[in-house]
């Protein structure tokens, strides 16, 4: 078989007779012996049928070169700094695997074997999802765009099952504890989190001119799709905005700064956030469940869900359905109702 082994490199090579008689030595750049076979059996099948001297798109990019373009050009400039982060960091294993290699010699097979490689890895299948939508994504652009190739091969790669997790939420006890070890601008972060159900970023990004106290309102610019949404705010979220506008500084537009004077980032308040958590004791809870905290009691306090959809800029209703279950106390007053028709109408017997 024409695949071996360089003595100064772990790189695989493919020999092979073109149908002209000419030798041909090729580096499959990779130290993937699996992969590498599937590139000489590819390439092999090119030889036979007299393409392998054609010019293929893809041929002349390797992967490393569309995620640079992709990344630098793309999502520096189409993306918010934090999914700018987040693709270079799901963009890391993949470069670690095909970053060599040309676009052209990127297949569904290959693509299958590093989801099964990641498996191993352990990687969450939520993580295994996200890096094959951002390589999927990174390829559609590549094809229709850039032309540097002329098909997806992940669009037939299968993606992992993502089981349902529990929902985590905050009992009473648990919220008087976790804000009673959280420093004072994490626990008015957590108060305020609780009360409004904003995700993490929103909250950071908040700023001054986005706040009506007079209308017990905030504006907030979605996240993810860019709409506007006007909230209003209940008692304990108006009592921490007005806590921090007591003790604003004209310097700071945002609402929530860190106690040393700054901008909180993410990783700065999640810090903080799980410093607090160790130390109150609380168990298994993220600050996105906060959110969920926000949803679960407004739900059993008899919260309708086309409310609490509304109040949590939940996309639909039925990513709302998951607290339905909280109801079936909440509707016990409700049907009760007949049973004090009942009792009238024994009344008048």
């Amino acid at each position: 078989m024409g695949l071996y082994q360089r003595t100064d490199s772990d790189t695989w090579w493919i020999s092979f007779t073109t149908q002209g008689g000419k030798r041909r030595r090729r580096s499959t750049r990779t130290t993937d012996r699996k992969l590498a076979l599937k590139i000489y059996q590819k390439v092999m099948g090119e030889v036979v049928e007299d393409r392998w001297f054609d010019k293929k798109l893809g041929s002349n990019h390797t992967f490393g070169d569309l995620i640079k373009r992709y990344l630098e050009g793309h999502s520096a400039n189409n993306k918010k700094p934090s999914s700018y982060k987040r693709d270079q960091s799901l963009a890391h294993h993949l470069l670690g695997r095909f970053e060599s290699i040309p676009l052209s010699m990127i297949t569904g097979d290959s693509i299958s074997d590093y989801k099964a490689r990641r498996r191993e890895e352990q990687a969450a299948p939520k993580t295994i999802n996200n890096e094959l939508a951002l390589l999927s994504h990174a390829f559609n652009m590549a094809k229709r765009e850039w032309k540097w190739c002329d098909n997806n091969p992940v669009e037939g790669v299968t993606r992992e099952t993502v089981k349902n997790q529990i929902e985590r939420w905050l009992s009473n006890e648990e919220e008087v504890n976790l804000l009673r070890a959280a420093s004072a601008p994490m626990s008015e972060i957590i108060t305020f989190a609780i009360a409004t159900g904003m995700r993490q970023g929103e909250i950071i990004n908040l700023q001054w001119p986005e706040v009506d106290l007079g209308r017990r309102t905030i504006i907030i610019t979605e996240q993810k799709n860019g709409e506007i949404s006007t909230i209003p705010l209940n008692e304990k979220a108006v009592e921490v905005l007005r806590s921090r506008a007591r003790v604003r500084q004209l310097q700071h537009p945002h609402v929530f700064w860190s106690s040393n004077g700054h901008k909180w980032d993410a990783r700065n308040l999640l810090d903080h956030f799980y410093r607090a958590l160790e130390k109150s004791g609380v168990k298994s809870f993220r600050f996105h469940d906060l959110r969920h905290t926000f949803a679960t009691r407004l739900v059993q306090g008899g919260g309708d869900l086309y409310s609490v959809q509304k109040l949590g800029r939940w996309k639909s209703l039925s990513m709302v359905q998951r607290y339905a279950h909280h109801q079936t106390d909440s509707l016990r007053s409700t049907i009760e109702i007949l049973d004090q028709k009942a009792e009238g109408i024994n009344h008048l017997e």
